[in-house]
């Protein structure tokens, strides 16, 4: 299980289980991986992985953007891909994006696309990302004091809110197959934002600096994506 890539696989269940089957499955198995009942020493790495699976299966609104996720090749929540696997999967997407559009796209498609979709989503993603130096570095002089993780907890909360909203907006109108490379760039920024405050959050609940530093990482992805869908839509005709 550690090696998993599938929140499903995870829990040990099929992806049309019930949202009952899912707690019961995650109640199952964080009895059987719980440290106190099996001390080997993957067992905290496991319970975390089923904690995370929970977290997102757990919560039907969470659960239908990941089966989005799955449904365009999407591997592990959290895992930073290499640039030729996720170029391979950008190539995926391409093609399935082209094929959701019927003939030629018109001016008008790409010009509705740029500015209710590309452009506002672009300006959200910024508005999440480029907080966070700051807010670290007001939570550097006491990690541990309660109006500071407070304040950061709203900042998460509004990157949560800002974040969901953006990928309503991103599922809103399908993207002219002129541009199916920038959707493709901006698809995965988004997962890796939605990982990345998943990370912080999980810092907030238990002080482990591992999770401050893995959502930075999954931050500083965001942004060469988000460059990435800046640079494609520079080169749109």
């Amino acid at each position: 299980m550690a090696n998993s890539s599938n929140h499903y696989e995870i829990l040990e269940i099929s992806s049309k289980a019930s949202q009952f089957e899912i707690k019961q499955a995650y109640r199952r198995l964080a009895k059987r991986h719980h440290p106190d009942r099996n001390p080997e020493a993957d067992s905290h790495e496991q319970i975390t992985q089923i904690n995370a699976a929970y977290e997102v299966l757990g919560d039907p609104s969470q659960r239908r953007f990941y089966d989005q996720t799955l449904s365009y090749g999407r591997v592990a929540a959290g895992q930073a891909a290499p640039s030729a696997q996720r170029q391979q999967r950008a190539s995926t997407a391409q093609k399935q994006y082209r094929q959701r559009q019927t003939g030629r796209e018109s001016d008008e498609h790409l010009r509705r696309w740029t500015n209710q979709i590309y452009q506002p989503i672009i300006r959200t993603i910024a508005q999440i990302l480029k907080p966070l130096k700051s807010q670290l570095n007001e939570l550097a002089a006491d990690p541990f004091d309660d109006e500071l993780l407070a304040g950061f907890q709203t900042y998460l909360d509004d990157c949560r809110s800002d974040l969901q909203r953006a990928q309503k907006l991103f599922s809103s109108l399908p993207n002219p197959s002129n541009v199916a490379s920038v959707a493709a760039q901006l698809y995965y920024c988004l997962n890796q934002v939605g990982d990345g405050i998943d990370e912080l959050e999980r810092f907030v609940s238990c002080y482990d600096e591992h999770y401050l530093h893995t959502g930075q990482e999954l931050f500083r992805i965001a942004a060469g994506l988000r460059r990435e869908a800046q640079a494609a839509m520079r080169e749109v005709k």
